[in-house]
C-alpha cells in the first residue's frame, strides 16, 4: 500500500513515516502544500496523511482542490488545532478522518487501517466492463451469461483489473494488491496469472480482454 505523507515538521514527518514503514506501508514524504497537492493529483496513492498547517498552501486548500479535481484518495488530516470548527471545516473540505496532535502511534496506525479498509469496500456488488460481469458478493465472474471458472487468485486479479478498467497497472501494483506486501517471489508470477486469465476469458467468449502495456504492465480493455 502506498501512502502520501504531507507534513512540514521534519521531526513529526520522520516519526510518522517510520511508524508506517514498520507496518510495511510505502511512504512518500512531502513538506509543503503545493508539492503535496501535485503528488495527490498526479500520483497513485491508497491514502494521504495531510497536515493542516503547511507552507505555500494549507491542508484545507490541498484537500478541497484535490476533491475538486476528482481525487478520491482517502485523506486523514492531522492538526494541533482542537477547535470543533476546524474539524468541521476539514471534513467539509473532503477529509475522511481527523487526528489531533499529539497522538499515539497505535491510534494513527489504527485509523490508517480503518480508512484503507473502508476504501476497499465496493460501492456496488458487481463490476461490469462490456460483456464482463464480476460479482463481488458471490465471488464469481461471467462473460454474458457464461460463468468463467476462476481460482481464488485469478478472481482477485480480475477484480483488481476490473476496478481499474482502462488504466495501465504496473506489475508492482498488481503484486501489491493481489499477492500482498509480504510476497517474496518473482514478479513473473503476474505474467503467468495474466496468461491463465486471458485463456479463461477467451474460452468464455471474451477476446483480447487484457492488453499488455509495454514497459508498464497490463490493463483491462473497456
Amino acid at each position: 500500500m502506498r501512502i502520501l505523507l504531507i507534513e512540514d515538521n521534519v521531526e513529526i514527518a520522520d516519526a510518522v513515516r517510520k511508524m508506517l514503514e514498520r507496518e510495511r506501508y510505502a511512504v512518500t514524504q512531502i513538506g509543503d502544500g503545493d508539492n503535496g497537492l501535485a503528488q495527490l493529483v498526479d500520483g497513485e496513492y491508497d491514502l494521504a496523511i495531510l497536515d493542516l498547517v503547511l507552507p505555500k498552501r494549507d491542508g484545507f486548500a490541498v484537500c478541497a482542490e484535490a476533491r475538486e479535481g476528482g481525487v478520491t484518495t482517502p485523506v486523514l488530516m492531522l492538526t494541533a488545532r482542537d477547535a470543533v470548527e476546524d474539524r468541521v471545516r476539514g471534513l467539509d473540505c473532503g477529509a475522511d478522518d481527523y487526528l489531533i496532535k499529539p497522538f499515539e502511534a497505535d491510534e494513527l496506525v489504527a485509523r490508517v487501517r480503518a480508512l484503507l479498509r473502508r476504501a476497499e469496500r465496493p460501492p456496488t456488488p458487481t463490476i461490469e466492463v462490456g460483456s464482463l460481469r464480476v460479482d463481488l458478493a458471490a465471488r464469481r465472474a461471467y462473460v454474458g451469461a457464461r460463468e468463467v471458472e476462476l481460482g481464488t487468485t485469478e478472481f482477485r486479479l480480475l477484480e483488481y483489473l476490473a476496478r481499474n478498467a482502462g488504466l495501465a497497472l504496473s506489475r508492482g501494483q498488481i503484486l501489491d494488491r493481489v499477492w500482498g506486501d509480504e510476497f517474496n517471489g518473482s514478479s513473473n508470477i503476474v505474467d503467468v496469472y495474466v496468461g491463465q486469465l486471458r485463456r479463461k476469458l477467451r474460452a468464455a467468449g471474451k477476446e483480447n480482454a487484457i492488453a499488455t502495456v509495454w514497459g508498464v504492465g497490463y490493463r483491462l480493455v473497456t
